[in-house]
């Protein structure tokens, strides 16, 4: 059987094209190679861990309704479609709530017959369901008891115990550890798919690499060989975590796997349809973080000597050595970029391209994942103290201050500006510090975002500021401002996230009994006395 699939062919079954890309009921056993293939390349996921183990535990005597709640292509109908062939003779399926199975019935129709059978019948029930339908069913099913179930759930209130929620955004992708992030579901399909032993589509590479000359295939087997570096495999996953944070793009099986078979089969070598984007999610996310598009001095100097064929004879040789691994021919600047970039974590050669290192430097992400760990891990303990009020003092409340204060740049320190009236600037005396009780009580629980938490002081009193998500976008945001910049279009969301803020510390600056009116260099300050009496002086 081996014989009659090529190694494009099974790689064919990562692509979301493919007839394998979702399992069903009817997509039979393990009896042709591809299925054999499909099965190796399967990697068990926490979500589905706790999914095994919660059916495990239902019963006859024990009967619930488990809704298995995600998103499209997250991997749902893969997991029951696998406990189904373990657990069909005691539990109930509904694989997936998104479809009717009848002409003459919608999806929420469907899904009220399968209740009206849980609920007469002495098996439990699992569905499979998009977040999405489980709100539809909420506002539109008939079972009263299960819909006003899903809407306590939905809105994070309790419900009663006959239903269990799984949800695979309970289970993220990406979490950050102690030195470094991990993302364990792509992290083990990268070496999976690429491990050097009992591997069937290794085994086909080595076949057909033995056996096809032609240039596509010659393609193939060098794209298959940079995706087995350990290196190369790091940088993918480095990407996707990236798009994960700065464009909120989550990551489902389907799309990996669709987007793996992109850098494989795509039409140019893996380092080039990394960057291409198309119709997979992942890589036109990733498309953004070209390279390529990086503007530094190394950079440019290196696109005109290629443009000129000016190259030196360091890279000439590098690119020589670029041949063992079946990379040739390699025509743009642009091109050599992202294969710098790929590289940039491994020696290769004589090491040309690791000139370009301090090019790629993702400090952003390294800032961002260090403000997370200082939230996520404080305990009140001193030195902790001291880097989280170093970070808020010279990035966040900077930022906030020099933000309010744009159209009054010359204000001293603790001076906000409140309002402008008539070309007079009111300002008030505001002591902004860090919550940091607020911020030992609120860990985070997404790897995408953390809360923030300040008080202010006003009038011998503080109050608290409500806790604002702050993500990798908002702290690009914050350290440009710092650094100078104004806000621009590309920074919408960050702007009104930024702007609630800057609105509720405004409101409590508007409590300040201690105002200050500045026109040019006079100044004058309104202090509020008793019997609300208000006293002038010139400052």
């Amino acid at each position: 059987m081996v014989d009659n699939v090529s190694f494009i062919e099974a790689l064919s079954i990562l692509s979301k094209s493919s007839p394998f890309a979702v399992s069903t009921e009817n997509s039979g056993q393990k009896s042709s190679l591809l299925n054999e293939i499909k099965e190796y390349l399967y990697i068990q996921s926490p979500v589905e861990e706790k999914v095994l183990s919660t059916i495990s535990a239902l019963s006859t005597q024990n009967k619930k309704i488990l809704f298995l709640c995600g998103s499209s292509g997250d991997g749902k109908s893969e997991i029951l479609t696998r406990c189904k062939k373990t657990f069909d003779s005691r539990v109930r399926f509904h694989l997936d709530a998104t479809h009717s199975f009848a002409p003459n019935e919608n999806a929420i129709q469907t899904l009220d017959r399968e209740i009206e059978n849980y609920l007469s019948g002495n098996a439990p029930l699992v569905i499979g369901i998009n977040t999405g339908m489980l709100a539809n069913y909420a506002e539109e099913g008939a079972n009263e008891n299960v819909a006003q179930s899903i809407k306590a759930y939905l809105d994070r209130q309790s419900y009663s115990d006959e239903f269990i929620f799984i949800n695979f955004e309970d289970f993220p992708k990406f979490q950050i550890g102690d030195n470094e992030y991990h993302a364990e579901f792509p992290e083990k399909f990268l070496k999976r798919i690429t491990q050097q032993n009992d591997n069937i589509l290794r085994q086909l590479y080595d076949r057909d690499k033995a056996n096809k000359n032609d240039v596509d295939s010659k393609r193939l087997f060098a794209n298959y060989e940079l995706l087995s570096l350990p290196s190369v495999q790091t940088v993918i996953i480095d990407l996707l975590f990236k798009a994960r944070l700065k464009k909120d793009q989550f990551l489902t099986a389907r799309a990996l796997l669709d987007f793996v078979f992109g850098l494989l089969a795509g039409p140019g070598y893996l380092f080039d349809n990394l960057f291409s984007g198309g119709d997979n999610e992942l890589a036109e996310k990733i498309a953004e973080f070209d390279p390529a598009n990086l503007r530094t001095k190394q950079i440019d100097r290196f696109i005109l000597a290629f443009e000129l064929k000016l190259t030196d004879k360091d890279f000439e040789d590098f690119s020589e050595a670029l041949t063992n691994i079946g990379i040739n021919n390699v025509k743009k600047a642009h091109s050599y970029l992202r294969l710098f970039y790929a590289l940039r974590y491994d020696n290769y050669g004589n090491n040309y391209h690791a000139n370009f290192r301090s090019d790629f430097s993702e400090s952003l992400i390294e800032k961002y994942i260090h403000c997370y760990k200082l939230h996520r891990d404080f305990n009140g303990d001193k030195a902790e103290r001291e880097l989280l009020k170093n970070f808020y003092n010279k990035t966040l409340i900077q930022a906030v201050r020099k933000h309010i204060n744009r159209n009054a740049p010359y204000l001293s320190k603790n001076q906000y500006l409140t309002a402008e009236v008539n070309g007079y600037l009111l300002t008030a005396k505001l002591d902004i510090k860090p919550d940091y009780k607020s911020i030992q009580n609120d860990k985070p629980q997404s790897a995408s975002y953390f809360n923030v938490h300040l008080k202010v002081k006003v009038n011998d009193s503080e109050v608290k500021i409500r806790p604002i998500p702050l993500n990798i976008n908002l702290l690009s945001l914050l350290i440009e401002i710092v650094n100078g910049f104004r806000p621009n279009k590309h920074d919408k969301s960050s702007i009104v996230i930024l702007d609630e803020l800057v609105d509720d510390i405004t409101k409590v600056a508007n409590q300040s009994h201690d105002i200050q009116v500045v026109r040019g260099r006079k100044r004058f300050e309104l202090r509020k006395v008793e019997d609300d009496d208000i006293e002038v002086s010139e400052v």
